[in-house]
């Protein structure tokens, strides 16, 4: 099925910052995977790489130009208002798209028959960092070591039940939403924590559905981007912001990581865990 055959589907945000060899391997693998005709909209910051050039040298691809690192909140905001679809989905760069994702999550908004959700797929990576969310393989922590053919052949096979709290990219909303909630926060620039405060915004405006999808993988390299740019204090931000720390909203509102059983319940927070935040909130 070539790209004119298929469905219209999500348009799909990519910020991208002098990681032209990753983002080339991000979007050859959606090219590749996907069922339905995406929008693509690349966020350049800077692009010394020649990522401009490429870019611009692609005729399915929309772009945006930024001079500087403008950061996630800045680009995804206005990389959102270019969406002619109705869903708008974030990736990032260093992330290799496997087959069917799409299709998982368009099954699952199809399901779910409202606006008022925010799901996420499941990333694979390649070390243990702790998260509750991923599946743990290591087909490879760059593109020299890629186990590419390794990967395609036994994705299917690594097992994830579908989770709480979808916060981290690949994520997906409809574009009402999106505009509802005002996008990203970008008191959060370049963009650490400013993924938990606009689900913070999601439960704020009413959403309760935030899942994570066991049946939609990716492959995530990881930090290939965040681990060179000077990060904002997010944590301090949100906790200033909202009163509660990003772990507390985690762990009571979001319950991200625990198995997804329906749209989550409202939150009253204990005593202790008040205190704890209050604490925090003035130190």
């Amino acid at each position: 099925m070539n790209s004119l055959e298929k469905p219209n589907g999500f348009t799909i945000l990519i910020p991208t910052w002098n990681n032209l060899s990753y983002l080339k391997l991000c979007i050859e693998s959606i090219e590749h995977h996907s069922v339905f005709n995406h929008q693509i909209v690349v966020l350049i910051n800077e692009g010394k790489d020649g990522t401009r050039e490429w870019v611009e040298s692609q005729p399915k691809l929309e772009h945006i130009f930024f001079h500087e690192n403008a950061g996630i909140c800045i680009t995804l905001n206005a990389g959102a208002k270019m969406a002619s679809t109705n869903y708008i989905l974030y990736i990032n760069d260093d992330m290799f798209v496997l087959p069917g994702w799409d299709k998982a999550l368009m099954d699952e908004i199809k399901k779910i028959g409202h606006h008022n959700f925010f799901l996420s797929s499941t990333m694979i990576e390649p070390t243990d960092t702790g998260n509750a969310c991923v599946i743990v393989k290591n087909y490879g922590n760059s593109l020299e070591n890629f186990k590419k053919e390794e990967l395609l052949k036994e994705y299917s096979s690594l097992e994830k039940q579908d989770w709480n709290g979808a916060t981290w990219p690949p994520n997906v909303m409809h574009k009402d939403l999106w505009n509802a909630v005002g996008g990203m926060s970008e008191k959060f620039s370049p963009g650490m924590y400013s993924d938990p405060d606009l689900s913070m915004k999601l439960w704020q405006h009413g959403v309760r559905y935030f899942k994570g999808l066991g049946n939609s993988k990716v492959y995530h390299f990881g930090t290939k981007s965040t681990g060179r740019v000077k990060q904002n204090n997010g944590k301090e931000t949100f906790l200033k912001k909202w009163g509660i720390t990003p772990g507390t909203f985690a762990k009571y509102y979001l319950r991200r990581g625990e198995g997804f059983k329906g749209p989550l319940p409202d939150v009253k927070l204990g005593l202790v865990q008040k205190i704890k935040n209050s604490i925090k909130n003035i130190l």
